[in-house]
């Protein structure tokens, strides 16, 4: 008789603990935050190669600065091949950059870095 009057009381305790609210129950609850979205960055840049010459435009449409730099490698070993040096592109801006071999440009990149 005593073990099912404790059975008894026992399971009525699991029903009202199972009964209650999803915010009432008695344990620790994980909040999971969502990663931050990253921030949109980088200058589009259009190059064009002329003979020997080469001049890019790069226009930046986010707010934050890109700092631009434009690079050529040159075909002839004896050439030398450039590095230009940053130019800042601000929001809504465009900025050229230009360059040159002697004779032939084998390929052409821009660079990027974030501004301050």
């Amino acid at each position: 008789m005593r073990l099912s009057r404790s059975l008894a009381s026992a399971t009525v305790a699991v029903c009202l603990v199972l009964s209650l609210p999803y915010d009432a129950k008695p344990y620790a609850r994980v909040e999971v935050r969502q990663a931050a979205a990253p921030e949109p960055f980088g200058a589009e840049c259009r190059s064009s190669v002329t003979g020997s010459h080469v001049i890019a435009y790069c226009h930046n449409p986010y707010p934050r600065p890109d700092r631009v730099s434009l690079h050529i490698e040159c075909v002839r070993w004896w050439d030398v091949d450039s590095d230009g040096t940053p130019v800042e592109a601000g929001p809504a801006q465009t900025v050229r950059l230009a360059g040159r071999c002697w004779k032939e440009v084998r390929s052409v990149w821009v660079s990027h870095r974030k501004g301050r």
